[in-house]
């Protein structure tokens, strides 16, 4: 495996789990709401799906 290739899917990874985490910690703090935090976790990966699919990682 190419070192390049490595490094992008290590932080590929890496920044999904803390998009994800940001996303739930900044809604429970607007929202006061332990379900809307579950809801923008799961969503947020919704956009980094969009993002790999239209910048061909």
């Amino acid at each position: 495996m190419e070192k390049g290739c490595f490094y992008r899917k290590y932080f590929i990874r890496e920044g999904i789990s803390f998009g994800s985490a940001l996303a739930m910690v900044v809604s429970y703090t607007v929202n006061k709401s332990l379900i809307w935090a579950i809801i923008h976790g799961f969503l947020s990966w919704i956009y980094v799906i969009y993002y790999a699919l239209t910048h061909n990682l």
